[in-house]
């Protein structure tokens, strides 16, 4: 899936409340991108799957795949590719991680 199609359909699933499944999405892209993307987008996975963990009940594993996720993204935060927006994700993701009992869990991919 290119990945202007995989951010839709991977926000599509995390606005239906399917973390895990947008995970797999992004995972698809991340193993067929080429090397300078492949972290940006193995982040962005990370980040689906510590909100998945979160839905679960596993704050200790969302809190330490968050976390690492939104390090994974910091090089990519100031010449973002396919209009993804870096700087909300690392925002969202260190805030889950450090306060994973706030609010509703949500995520906006892009701009």
């Amino acid at each position: 899936m290119p990945p202007a199609e995989a951010l839709v359909e991977a926000q599509r699933l995390l606005d239906a409340d399917r973390p895990f499944h947008a995970h797999e999405v992004l995972e698809a892209v991340w193993k067929a991108s080429p090397e300078p993307e492949r972290e940006l987008w193995r982040g962005l996975a990370q980040v689906a799957v510590g909100i998945t963990h979160l839905r679960r009940g596993n704050t200790r594993g969302a809190e330490a795949l968050l976390s690492r996720a939104a390090e994974r993204l910091v090089p990519y935060e100031t010449a973002p590719p396919h209009g993804i927006d870096v700087q909300e994700v690392i925002h969202r993701a260190r805030d889950l991680a450090a306060h994973p009992e706030t609010g509703p869990i949500t995520l906006h991919l892009t701009k």
